[in-house]
């Protein structure tokens, strides 16, 4: 969700601020603590400040992404929905927008995931990263050919996305097409992946429709132990010991 680019991005922009103000010393102080991980200590340092106008919107987006990794969703919406609102069109905002995604994607909003991802398309922030998450969010939706089509882009964007190569792959497993396409890509996830549970079960489904059942057995159980209280796991689980078992 947020790495790199973030701790970037609040490198980038204590370091503009004018050094007097109080707004810039706090939001310099809270930058560091976002990039040691003491989120807790920078919102502290950011509430307890005074701002001016001109710092608002950093403040806003330290805040969102503080919150955003404690995952107090609501409240980073509250803030990232104001960069991307009044703020301009550049990185920081696309990094908002990122986020936004991200956090409607896991709180079962897909639709508000995608409209954020589309203000990024054909901007200087479109990347396989946001057409992978708008396979994702098609798929969400029940678009199951729109979120094939997203994550073939993202790969010919990126043919080494870990979360393009699994999502395709999937979703080709999912319509029964392209098969062996299919298992390649998410053999290819998961090589690069090889502990990522979300990728094993992927593989695991793409063997079930290939009929290549130890494998697929193998693979959606070992899924099966870690994502313990995923429906969509169980349901992969179920469907295989059906047809292997009759039960």
């Amino acid at each position: 969700m947020l790495g790199g680019e973030a701790a970037a991005r609040c490198r980038q922009y204590s370091s503009m601020k004018p050094a007097g103000s109080e707004g810039a010393r706090a939001i310099t102080e809270a930058s560091a603590a976002y990039r040691a991980g003491a989120y807790e200590a920078a919102i502290a340092v950011l509430a307890g400040a005074t701002v001016d106008e001109r710092d608002y919107l950093d403040l806003a987006y330290l805040l969102g992404l503080c919150y955003a990794r404690l995952q107090r969703h609501d409240e980073a919406l509250l803030y990232l929905e104001q960069v991307v609102t009044t703020g301009g069109a550049d990185s920081r905002s696309a990094q908002c927008r990122l986020t936004l995604a991200y956090i409607y994607s896991v709180t079962g909003r897909a639709r508000l995931a995608e409209y954020e991802l589309l203000k990024l398309i054909d901007s200087p922030y479109d990347t396989a990263r946001v057409r992978a998450a708008l396979g994702h969010a098609s798929w969400k939706q029940g678009r199951l050919d729109d979120g094939i089509r997203w994550y073939r882009q993202a790969l010919d964007l990126d043919e080494g996305s870990l979360t393009a190569l699994n999502g395709y792959g999937y979703l080709l497993a999912c319509a029964e097409r392209d098969l062996e396409t299919a298992f390649d890509c998410c053999r290819r996830a998961l090589d690069g992946a090889p502990g990522n549970a979300a990728y094993a079960d992927s593989l695991g489904w793409a063997c079930f429709k290939l009929g290549r059942m130890e494998e697929a057995g193998r693979y959606l159980y070992e899924a099966a132990e870690v994502l313990t209280d995923n429906e969509e796991c169980r349901e992969h689980v179920k469907a295989f010991e059906k047809a292997v078992l009759g039960s």
